[in-house]
């Protein structure tokens, strides 16, 4: 697991250069490790809540927007929330899995893949609970489109409008703005009946998508970059029609909807199949 230390040295050396993302917000963290929760067998649930710390008191939701708040403590981990591309609508591991510096395999993919290995080897000398709580976290934010946005706007966040009267940025807009107006408009501003809305459309509209969504044929690392290319494809949608100082609203809204939601149910089904695949202790994943 030697690149693994590789890959924290560079990471490390390039911190002060990385640019600032920010994830889905909380609210989405917590609905995408809620919704793993419900496709997670019991070995890997029950190996899950052995490396979860004290204080999630045994809810792996509770530890899913940690990364974020680890920014300025490990600042090394910056680089890892993303994988910008030049605007192509494509992501290419190779071109677009870097920092700023260039190092390689150095973006959320890379991370998800590493924390993957990590967690499968006895022998990595990553803490197995920090890993367990990056993983879950990048799982989520490698769903969200902006995630794989633009390289010259930072994945939106230098395009400043506003959502409806409130100033927001591109970026924030699907992090968070697009959740807390649903929770409000159709939810009655509660976090859990949203997460069930989202369950029931697994089980029902998208029953048929489901086992598709959790496939993975890999059998050297995760099958990131296909997620990082589905939300390449979608930040192009999300551009269309943005321009700076804009306004945006219902119609831009309803658009957006169903695809975050969308986004967060598979980034729950797709954690749960890492986290299962991990704990069944059937094969290993390599580190890059």
């Amino acid at each position: 697991m030697g690149l693994l230390l590789l890959l924290q040295v560079l990471l490390v050396a390039a911190a002060a250069r990385a640019p600032a993302a920010q994830a889905w917000g909380k609210e989405g963290h917590y609905m995408t490790c809620k919704i793993a929760d419900g496709f997670l067998t019991s070995e890997a649930l029950t190996g899950v809540k052995a490396l979860l710390p004290s204080w999630a008191n045994g809810e792996l939701a509770e530890v899913c927007s940690w990364a974020d708040s680890q920014r300025f403590r490990y600042r090394w981990s910056r680089s890892l929330h993303f994988a910008d591309t030049p605007g192509d609508c494509k992501f290419s591991y190779a071109r677009d899995c870097h920092d700023t510096k260039g190092n390689k395999n150095v973006c959320v993919v890379g991370a998800i893949n590493n924390y993957t290995a990590a967690l499968q080897d006895s022998s990595s000398p990553f803490d197995p609970t920090e890993s367990l709580m990056f993983l879950a976290h990048f799982v989520g934010d490698v769903h969200q489109p902006m995630h794989c946005g633009h390289v010259d706007d930072l994945g939106g966040n230098t395009i400043k409008l506003r959502w409806y009267r409130r100033k927001s940025n591109l970026h924030h807009v699907w992090d968070s703005d697009v959740i807390t107006q649903a929770m409000k408009d159709f939810f009655d501003k509660d976090q859990d009946a949203m997460i069930e809305s989202i369950q029931r459309n697994i089980t029902d509209d998208w029953s048929s998508e489901e086992k598709q969504w959790e496939a993975c044929r890999s059998k050297t690392t995760t099958c990131a970059e296909k997620y990082a290319q589905e939300s390449a494809v979608l930040a192009c949608d999300a551009y269309e029609g943005v321009e700076q100082d804009d306004t945006l609203g219902d119609e831009y809204y309803f658009k957006a909807l169903p695809v975050v939601q969308k986004r967060l149910a598979q980034g729950g089904v797709r954690l749960a199949a890492i986290l299962n695949r991990i704990f069944s202790g059937n094969g290993r994943l390599q580190s890059i």
